[in-house]
């Protein structure tokens, strides 16, 4: 089966999935929240924002404007905070893996 193939099928059963018929399909749901409080984040953890910018990977400006509200985080990084936020050990044993 080639790739073009392979994804025309994935498709169909996707679509198929969606209208019902497909039954026994296993679904997996993540709610990621639309607003994030970064500084409340930030303060939980008594950090600074430089040292949750280098704990945690992020640009310090970036930090900055989400707290300022002049940027929104996207979402992918809204799930990062949200596991930061959560589960900052856990984070920080994951990074320190890296």
């Amino acid at each position: 089966m080639s790739n073009g193939t392979k994804i025309i099928q994935g498709l169909e059963d996707a679509l198929s999935h969606a209208r019902g018929g497909m039954v026994g399909v296993r679904e997996r749901s993540v709610r990621v929240p639309d607003n994030i409080d970064v500084q409340a984040i930030r303060k939980k953890l008594g950090l600074t924002q430089q040292e949750f910018a280098i704990q945690f990977g992020f640009n310090i400006g970036t930090v900055r404007n989400w707290e300022q509200g002049a940027r929104i985080p996207p979402g992918p990084t809204r799930a990062f905070l949200t596991v930061i936020d959560r589960e900052p050990a856990a984070v920080k044993r994951a990074l320190a893996a890296a």
